[in-house]
């Protein structure tokens, strides 16, 4: 049964994404078009987190990614599909003690805007992001042992923090737009 553990933010998690970044390069190296640190653990000032590193690939070719599940298996991760977001592969490492969640999206989905603009949205709103790092201690003290508790007691607090992270970007875009020269 996996528990909900919530540590305070640690630059370890950077360098975690680091190491895992140069492996799953790697791999991926002939459909890989970017990759990137998502989730609380890529943002200090949420404070809080799950010690579960987010990664985020944007492939080629989504319907290619199955052909590399052997070496994500030989690389300690286990394949899960979409698992519950259509057009995603998705795969974690280490079972009821995770370390590492891969998201994997076609460059072209709306997904990796999504969970870019989230990222982005909180590290330049740190109380937004103080915020939620509250939110996971209370839940995770509430919820110990109920992690799929723990996550719908977050889920509308994030569903309108992708809504302003949404908006946010729309007008950073706008602005940034009426800026250039």
């Amino acid at each position: 049964m996996r528990k909900t553990k919530i540590l305070p933010w640690t630059e370890e998690w950077a360098q975690l994404y680091k190491k895992e970044e140069r492996i799953l390069k790697d791999i991926f190296k002939d459909e890989l078009v970017e990759i990137y640190h998502i989730g609380s653990t890529s943002v200090p000032a949420i404070g809080y987190a799950k010690p579960i590193i987010d990664i985020l690939i944007a492939v080629k070719n989504i319907e290619k990614v199955n052909d590399y599940n052997g070496q994500m298996i030989a690389s300690g991760y286990e394949p899960k599909g979409e698992n519950g977001i259509a057009g995603r592969r998705f795969f974690y490492k280490g079972q009821d003690q995770r370390t590492h969640h891969v998201h994997i999206f076609q460059v072209d989905s709306e997904q990796i805007k999504i969970h870019l603009d989230f990222k982005e949205y909180l590290l330049n709103n740190p109380e937004e992001a103080k915020k939620y790092g509250e939110l996971k201690i209370c839940l995770a003290k509430q919820f110990p042992n109920e992690h799929y508790k723990y996550q719908e007691g977050k889920q509308q607090f994030v569903n309108n923090l992708v809504i302003k992270a949404k908006e946010w970007a729309l007008r950073n875009k706008i602005t940034n737009e009426g800026n250039q020269v």
